[in-house]
């Protein structure tokens, strides 16, 4: 644990706070306490704050993106991309993440497969029984009748 202080002058042009906002948000912040002091050179608010560094190899946060239209075939790029749409209108409709329903690695491994049903979506790494129960009802693949031709296409919901 570390300890930093900041003291920002109470006629700030911003550039105090500016500075003190961009290293809580490069840290992870345990405690901050402040105080307003006034003295003979004028009033300013002193800041404490006890914090750990991020480490950015950990989580991941340092991994390299995919391209995956470089890494996928055309026609399984394209299934990628419609499962992306999915999975935005999913998310929005749930109010959380897009990478909380499945990540691109995952809709990558879900493009892949020739059909996508609940028993092979635990086939992929990081799709497991939560996931399945509460999202593979908008990715699974079913048949539709095709209404000019009345036979069977298969199509992602």
């Amino acid at each position: 644990m570390q300890i930093k202080i900041f003291t920002i002058p109470i006629g700030d042009n911003g550039s105090a706070v500016e500075e003190m906002n961009r290293f809580l948000r490069s840290n992870k912040i345990l405690e901050v306490q402040n105080q307003l002091i006034s003295n003979d050179n004028g009033a300013y608010w002193c800041f404490c704050v006890r914090f750990i560094e991020k480490s950015f190899n950990q989580a991941g946060e340092n991994k390299l993106k995919v391209d995956y239209k470089t890494v996928l075939d055309e026609p399984t790029f394209q299934k990628f991309s419609k499962l992306r749409e999915i999975r935005k209108k999913v998310a929005a409709d749930e109010g959380i993440p897009a990478f909380a329903v499945f990540t691109d690695e995952e809709l990558a491994g879900l493009a892949k497969l020739e059909t996508i049903t609940a028993q092979n979506m635990l086939s992929i790494k990081g799709i497991g029984d939560k996931k399945v129960e509460r999202f593979a009802k908008h990715f699974i693949t079913r048949p539709e009748k095709n209404e000019t031709t009345g036979t069977s296409d298969r199509k992602n919901s």
